[in-house]
């Protein structure tokens, strides 16, 4: 026990290179902690806003939270399941279905998506700062104050992802439990004062489908995550996908569920929510319970921004930079501040861009992760071959044909099914669309996040079976 805990605060030395038997010191038990502190935020309350306000009910909504999370955390679970045989982080595990450089295009892409989740987090902290210290004492929330709310978050987010693995896994536990508290209470207080006696219009099903396209992209940006918390773990690989999957699902469905509730029983709060989706969310709480609040907010974002930052360093890692992990881990916090600042100071709003974000990395992150999932499944059943996936000459091959091929493919025809509520994107999305169904029902239901996974997943197997076949691990 005692070499646990100077193990685990000690800065993790080691990057995406592979964690051999002998170095594999986690339970799949311990999954949960991660997973569920990085979803633990009152952000996934708003989530559950969000969906109600593309036009749902509160049925609707609900429906579209517990489908969208079925369908997409047991990707996660399954990316992770590759963790524990391949011993690597998930895109270096990657290179397996694309090749070793042909690789490098959707871990730039993911690279991309866990910079902006790591931004939102940060940004979030620092907007629900402001709101609560003025809550608390008008003019205490103003300019410089929410400037150091967002730096000393950021430096926190540094501090613990720049420490790595271990020392994550310890701090995620307390965040878990501490956040947990503040949640139940948050609920005992909000809850009576819910007013249920307005009706909602049913949306139509083209609309379910677009609640049920965000819950999805949400889960699937967490896929690129799953063997980077589960390479150093041991024991069975179906207890790994179980716990991924609890873990990352259990809490946004608590939450997601309640911010249903909540847009129901308090209609006026999904417009505060798309200025500032968690300070909106402290506007009824009484003035005893906003340190508590506040600090729970933190906690949550941190824990959301550390899970990411790790797996951002890890993936500029993983297409080529040549420096050790923590110093990765610095460059994208530079990064992470800079996209920040933007957030803050110049996006004219909160909700457009964020969900703009979200369908497009949706998109991405589907496509890659189907043929990710795909080629385990066909082609992986013997694991992962240590020297090929850190030699471009090796069995892998530079690239993979069959999977840049498909990708490529499935980001295309996804991107042109989905749309845009800010004018700086929409442009640029939905070109397979016609204008009467970018603006109708079929157009909000942004479909192309399903279609992008179904189509990567269908075409990866087609070629990858016939004309363009990978090699299987030799060994």
């Amino acid at each position: 026990m005692a070499g646990t805990a100077r193990r685990s605060w000690q800065v993790e030395r080691k990057g995406i290179d592979w964690v051999g038997e002998t170095e594999r010191h986690g339970r799949p038990a311990g999954l949960f902690w991660p997973w569920t502190a990085a979803n633990f935020s009152f952000f996934t309350v708003a989530y559950g806003v969000f969906v109600v306000g593309l036009g749902l009910n509160p049925w609707q909504g609900a429906l579209a939270v517990a489908v969208g999370l079925a369908v997409s955390y047991p990707v996660v679970g399954l990316v992770a399941r590759a963790g524990t045989r391949g011993g690597a982080p998930t895109m270096t595990l990657s290179r397996a279905a694309f090749g070793h450089h042909g690789n490098k295009l959707p871990t730039f892409f993911v690279y991309l998506s866990l910079v902006g989740w790591e931004t939102v987090s940060v940004t979030l902290g620092a907007l629900a700062t402001r709101t609560i210290l003025e809550r608390i004492s008008p003019g205490l929330g103003a300019t410089p104050m929410l400037v150091l709310g967002f730096l000393v978050t950021a430096a926190l987010v540094m501090l613990i992802a720049i420490y790595g693995y271990d020392v994550i896994l310890r701090v995620q536990k307390w965040i878990t439990i501490a956040v947990a508290a503040a949640v139940a209470g948050y609920f005992v207080i909000i809850i009576p004062d819910l007013d249920f006696t307005g009706g909602t219009e049913a949306g139509g099903v083209a609309l379910v489908i677009g609640g049920v396209s965000l819950v999805i992209a949400n889960g699937i940006g967490w896929t690129p995550g799953g063997a980077d918390y589960s390479r150093y773990t041991t024991g069975s690989p179906k207890s790994v996908i179980w716990w991924t999957t609890i873990g990352g699902a259990s809490a946004p469905a608590v939450l997601m569920l309640f911010g249903v509730l909540l847009t129901a029983g308090k209609p006026d709060l999904a417009a505060a929510a798309a200025i500032d989706p968690i300070g909106a969310f402290a506007v009824t709480l009484p003035t005893w319970f906003l340190i508590p609040f506040l600090l729970a907010t933190m906690l949550s974002v941190i824990a959301g921004a550390v899970f990411n930052l790790y797996s951002s360093g890890l993936n500029l890692l993983a297409l080529g930079l040549r420096t050790p992990r923590w110093a990765a881990v610095a460059i994208d916090g530079v990064l992470m501040v800079i996209g920040g600042a933007y957030l803050l100071f110049f996006a004219q709003s909160f909700l457009a861009p964020v969900q703009s974000f979200l369908i497009v990395i949706g998109v991405v992150t589907a496509s890659w992760s189907a043929i990710f999932v795909t080629d385990m499944f066909l082609h992986r059943r013997d694991g992962y071959s240590k020297d090929a996936l850190y030699d471009p000459s090796g069995h892998y091959g530079a690239v993979n044909p069959a999977g840049v091929v498909s990708i490529v493919v499935a980001i295309v025809v996804g991107l042109g099914l989905v749309t845009s509520q800010d004018e700086n994107i929409r442009a640029i999305l939905g070109y397979l669309l016609t204008e009467g169904a970018k603006a109708g029902s079929v157009g909000a239901s942004n479909i192309g996040v399903v279609v992008a996974f179904v189509t990567g997943a269908a075409l990866y197997g087609l070629l990858s079976t016939t004309l363009l076949r990978p090699r299987r691990r030799s060994g």
